[in-house]
């Protein structure tokens, strides 16, 4: 299934796109897609019947949409897991994943607005994606373990300020955090739907010029490792996001002058299945 929210921000309700690309009102099912409704397997399995039985209702094809998700524990986010987004930075591949945190209000819809922080000059892009925790997860003994708890994935947009990430001192944590800097959606793609997590073709766009053409068969720590590993350090709780990384092309990557990111910019961005984004860039 493919889920979604829709509405104004911060008034969103939950829907699904059928077979059709019609956009379902869930609304009379459930009150939001969050942590709570992914580990509610009877909710799960009503919404599956509605969708299979033609009996939801259409939405108005006309609402923004916004995240996929909400009331979002956790963002936990694996640095430099792509061998050839290490290459292009000089980075050395890690033994280990690189672990840093997002918090959850960075998180925007698809299409909503990114802002350029005050100050910035190295604003960077970075698509991803998503993985969404649907059970309780901790010490996972395997990769089955690990992968019994996604509920699904989606398309996220990692954006990043590096000079606040590499050069400002301490943690990447000010680079990654600023207003708007994760966009997610459109669609929460539920797991039965996605059978290989690392057959997926990600790609962006800046300005219409194709900058990230990579796959997910390049991590360097695939899906089920990466959600193993996290779970030997900190407990998943349905509703927390992982996003699992960027392949090459970020701005970071590229010869002087680095083309990053000003207000103006349009950015686009894509993973097979899971749908496309779309965000201006403002000042902050």
């Amino acid at each position: 299934m493919k889920l979604l929210r829709v509405g104004p921000a911060g008034a969103e309700r939950p829907a699904l796109l059928d077979q059709d690309g019609v956009v379902r009102d869930l609304s009379g099912l459930v009150t939001d897609i969050d942590g709570a409704t992914l580990a509610d397997a009877g909710a799960m399995a009503r919404i599956a019947a509605a969708a299979a039985d033609g009996s939801l209702p259409a939405a108005d094809a006309s609402l923004r949409v916004g995240p996929p998700l909400t009331r979002i524990g956790k963002i936990v986010c694996i640095g430099l897991n792509y061998h050839d987004h290490a290459a292009e930075t000089g980075a050395q591949v890690p033994g280990e994943p690189v672990v840093f945190m997002k918090a959850p209000d960075t998180v925007v819809g698809p299409t909503d607005t990114v802002l350029v922080p005050r100050g910035s000059t190295k604003t960077d892009w970075e698509v991803e994606l998503a993985v969404v925790i649907g059970r309780e997860l901790r010490y996972a003994a395997d990769a089955d373990e690990a992968m019994a708890a996604v509920a699904g994935y989606a398309v996220a947009h990692d954006v990043s300020e590096r000079e606040f990430q590499i050069e400002r001192g301490g943690q990447w944590d000010k680079g990654k955090n600023c207003e708007t800097f994760n966009p997610l959606g459109p669609w929460l793609v539920t797991a039965d739907e996605i059978p290989d997590p690392q057959a997926l073709s990600l790609r962006l766009w800046v300005n219409g010029v194709l900058r990230q053409d990579g796959s997910t068969r390049d991590q360097i720590f695939p899906v089920a490792e990466v959600v193993r590993y996290l779970s030997h350090f900190m407990t998943l709780y349905p509703g927390d996001v992982i996003n699992t990384g960027t392949p090459a092309g970020v701005a970071l990557g590229q010869p002087e002058p680095r083309p990053y990111l000003r207000p103006g910019d349009v950015v686009e961005l894509s993973i097979d299945g899971l749908g496309r984004q779309r965000q201006e860039l403002a000042a902050a």
